[in-house]
């Protein structure tokens, strides 16, 4: 399984009410916009954890789910769907657009960034970023909704694997949303100082590691079922071929700007390193019975390169890497052992190495907003 970044969660927020922003010529929309606030206003308490909601309570809110992050995707899959609604509306009024504008300037949107640099770094209370769109508001709502997802994942990763894969897919689906439709009008009204949450390049980053996260959970229960170390070994790789793709996509990320965490940072090197690893291991398990040579080739070199990035500042991940290395090399030990005593075969050099095959099986599920019928949102402006 991936080495877990369970960060990206934990935001903070100030209070918003809308119906004191923009106000609206009927019932219906004063009630819209009231129903707005009351959903946000949950999420804030939840979030900021200040909400005075009992446990027995909040499980009968939840329709009896007793997991807080089950509960806090249910106050996120109200409130989004119509700040959608209100977000689309406001943007399609062309006549009114600048005045609605104006208008959104007096919310004063702030959200703190669990992945900058800056706020890690931050004693006390976190830095509140504020941007005058609301685009800024559904960018981050949907952040946190992708974040809450992959939480939701990791609780359930020994319990049913295959539900694990699905809600990180449902997670990449999210991302892969902000990042192609939401952020990109987005984009040109960002200062120098922003959340790297609301960059499109950070969300693709977000997406391709909840990808991977799916493929690694369905290669732990492709383990399970005693699959063969071929297929093994290509399913690692291909945790690792999407990881790299992310890589080069948060390299690109920093170069426009982005001040990320970082312990951020650290996470895809460590996890290519990672997967790669698994990935010749069960690939030198293949090799054995028909090549011993070329198994402890394989093995060799696999443990070697690990040795030389498996530093971290994180303590946790360290010790997850530092362990796969110590597995690997009594495997690699034990090949060598047999080679002298039994096989007597000679071993290649890294230029001879087999060239390793990835499989990637997973794909995103996409996010499909949910629109509110023939409910207009009029403003007096």
């Amino acid at each position: 399984m991936l080495v877990g970044f369970r960060d990206a969660a934990k935001m903070r927020t100030k209070k918003l009410v809308f119906e004191e922003v923009f106000y609206a010529c009927d019932a219906k929309t004063l009630e819209r916009l009231k129903e707005l606030s009351s959903r946000r206003r949950v999420i804030e308490q939840s979030i900021n954890q200040n909400s005075n909601i009992t446990e027995a309570i909040a499980r009968e809110m939840s329709g009896g789910s007793s997991c807080p992050y089950e509960q806090d995707l249910q106050k996120l899959e109200r409130y989004l769907p119509l700040l959608i609604n209100l977000v689309f509306y406001t943007e399609s009024v062309k006549t009114k657009t600048l005045k609605l504008q104006k208008r959104v300037t007096d919310f004063k949107i702030r959200w703190s960034s669990p992945l900058s640099a800056s706020c890690i770094m931050r004693i006390g209370s976190p830095k509140f970023y504020s941007i005058d769109n609301l685009r800024f508001e559904l960018g981050m709502s949907l952040f946190l909704y992708g974040a809450t997802l992959r939480e939701r994942a990791f609780e359930t990763l020994l319990t049913d694997l295959k539900e694990t894969s699905t809600l990180f897919r449902k997670a990449a689906g999210v991302y892969r949303y902000l990042a192609e439709v939401i952020l990109p009008p987005l984009q040109v009204h960002l200062a120098k100082d922003r959340p790297p949450e609301v960059t499109s390049s950070l969300s693709t980053v977000m997406s391709l590691i909840c990808l991977a996260d799916a493929q690694a959970a369905t290669v732990k229960r492709a383990e399970e079922k005693g699959n063969s170390p071929s297929l093994l070994s290509k399913l690692h790789l291909g945790v690792n071929f999407i990881l790299h793709e992310a890589n080069s996509v948060l390299a690109l990320s920093e170069e426009e700007g982005n001040d990320v965490s970082a312990k951020f940072k650290e996470l895809l090197p460590i996890n290519i390193t990672l997967h790669e690893l698994r990935s010749r291991r069960y690939l030198a398990e293949h090799l054995q019975h028909e090549s011993h040579g070329t198994a402890v080739a394989v093995l060799r070199h696999a443990v070697a390169k690990a040795k030389k990035v498996r530093n971290s500042n994180s303590n946790s991940w360290c010790r997850v890497i530092s362990q796969e290395i110590s597995d690997a090399d009594k495997k690699l030990k034990k090949l060598e052992y047999d080679n002298e005593t039994v096989y007597h075969e000679k071993i290649p050099s890294a230029d001879s190495l087999p060239v390793l095959e990835s499989k990637i099986i997973v794909d995103a599920l996409p996010y499909e907003p949910q629109t509110i019928e023939s409910s207009e949102l009029y403003f007096q402006i």
